[in-house]
């Protein structure tokens, strides 16, 4: 049996793009402090990957600065470096990122459902900032390397269909925290289907609220952490201005099916 959802976003109005952005903004003002603490955490959890990535090769960039003048230099330390090595520092670089991924999924889930519940005033338990990741870890590697194969042959199709599926990419984490008794298929079919229905507006949005969310960049990059969840919200709105919530249920048992 199809999942009540494909019938939900076949039955969906078009979001209002307007409307989209004047509640995000009132929510963005009420979840200000829940956002930045979000994003603190999402960028603490990131330290250990960037000490993995450049510690590492961090002595031979210093000697290539300290011999940056000399024209008969010749690099020694990545010469020294064992191939064996090398592979072991990728493989431990590719598992790291997963990992990572896995962490800012199950934070910005967290931060999806709090803001649920702060918007209609629910009295639904979010569970931790990393309840998501012990409960599904399996399902969120799934459904990053579905994105990344997916993303991987839009790419090599001449970049252009990137931009494609960077709608229906946006609608994953919303799609899965809202409905997380969904199959990794169920969640990328979903997310397509409701992206091509909307894909001009729901454009529209992720750009402007992409836009907004980098602004903190401007602040020498420490602002980010103000802006950053922003287009979180905007993703929230757009789930529920289309798929909806069934008014009672808890989180993930809203759309329950029998196969």
């Amino acid at each position: 049996m199809e999942h009540p959802i494909f019938n939900k976003i076949e039955n969906s109005k078009k979001p209002d793009f307007g409307e989209v952005l004047s509640k995000s903004f009132e929510l963005y003002k009420k979840t200000f402090s829940m956002g930045v603490t979000h994003s603190l955490i999402s960028l603490v959890i990131m330290i250990p990957f960037l000490l993995i990535v450049y510690v590492p090769v961090l002595p031979g960039y210093i000697e290539m600065i300290q011999n940056a003048g000399d024209p008969y230099y010749q690099p020694s330390f990545f010469e020294d470096i064992s191939p064996v090595m090398i592979v072991i520092w990728v493989l431990v670089i590719f598992i790291m990122s997963f990992l990572l991924q896995v962490l800012n999924f199950s934070v910005y889930g967290h931060f999806l459902k709090a803001l649920k519940k702060i918007d209609l005033n629910t009295n639904d338990d979010i569970g931790g900032y990393f309840t998501i990741a012990k409960q599904h870890f399996g399902k969120i590697i799934l459904i990053s390397l579905a994105t990344m194969g997916i993303a991987l042959l839009a790419t090599l199709a001449c970049y252009f269909p990137i931009f494609y599926v960077m709608v229906p990419f946006q609608l994953v984490i919303p799609i899965f925290i809202f409905n997380q008794e969904m199959s990794v298929g169920d969640i990328i079919k979903a997310a397509f289907k409701l992206g091509n229905k909307y894909w001009l507006v729901l454009f529209g949005l992720i750009f402007i609220s992409g836009m907004l969310s980098a602004l903190g960049v401007i602040a020498c990059y420490v602002g980010i952490i103000f802006t950053m969840f922003f287009s979180y919200v905007v993703s929230y709105y757009v789930y529920k201005d289309t798929v909806g919530f069934e008014h009672g249920e808890p989180e993930g048992e809203q759309t329950l099916f029998v196969k």
